[in-house]
């Protein structure tokens, strides 16, 4: 039996899987949640077993939010570096998960801290996603004022994803808060441009343009459904797609 009969097609072959770090904490307030980091950890190796070369970025806002410290009367650029910080342990807390789980793993800091990440090599990385090994890229950008959402739009081009992949808790992109109203719409496909003109709030607007002007597109979906993250590589489930 072929291996095209025992492994289900894929729709992307490299992604950027884009999740918040308050998607790590689960139900506590703060913090890392090790069973919820853990249970993430299995979707991403149900993905990476079916061959899908993995990219992540993973927030810091469970921990620290740059902009929050900064509205709190911290000077902006320091408060973003520690926000930066928050993002690396974010980073070794998945790699430990996913590592326990028998996935190679590296995690590759924008910001040199050579005892505990490697340094951003573009092309080592690439290397590394061709032995199959997830690469979690920590530290956002590097530079104060830009989010974790536009450092996933920047290694997504850098890395030559075919996607990004945003999770999210909840299942698609709506036109208010579905949460809040019962009513809201869901869309299954929208445009950069019309996300930027009806402020949906599903990036950051730098991101946002990166991605579309890189012809990037970007998927998301629920990251609390069981099975959801294979379930869109397979071309299933429901999520809302962004095109340029």
């Amino acid at each position: 039996m072929s291996e095209s009969e025992t492994t289900p097609a894929t729709t992307y072959n490299r992604v950027m899987l884009k999740i918040s770090g308050e998607a790590l904490m689960g139900d506590q307030g703060y913090g890392l949640h090790p069973p919820t980091v853990e249970r993430v950890a299995r979707e991403i190796k149900a993905v990476h077993d079916l061959g899908t070369e993995i990219c992540m970025v993973i927030g810091g806002g469970n921990i620290f939010r740059g902009l929050a410290g900064s509205a709190q009367g911290m000077e902006r650029t320091t408060a973003d570096y520690m926000g930066m910080m928050a993002t690396v342990m974010n980073a070794l807390a998945m790699q430990s998960a996913l590592e326990g789980l028998g996935v190679f793993c590296r995690v590759i800091s924008a910001i040199r801290m050579d005892e505990v990440a490697e340094p951003y090599i573009r092309r080592r990385a690439v290397r590394h996603l061709e032995k199959k090994r997830i690469c979690i890229f920590a530290a956002g950008t590097g530079n104060p004022y830009f989010t974790t959402d536009t450092a996933a739009a920047l290694r997504a081009s850098e890395m030559a994803c075919e996607a990004i992949l945003m999770g999210k808790n909840v299942d698609g992109i709506y036109d208010c808060d579905p949460k809040t109203n019962p009513d809201a719409k869901r869309f299954d496909e929208i445009t950069y441009d019309e996300v930027l003109r009806d402020n949906l709030k599903v990036m950051d607007a730098s991101a946002i343009a990166l991605s579309r002007d890189n012809k990037m597109p970007l998927v998301v979906f629920s990251l609390d459904e069981p099975g959801g993250f294979r379930g869109i590589m397979e071309g299933k489930g429901t999520f809302t797609r962004v095109i340029p």
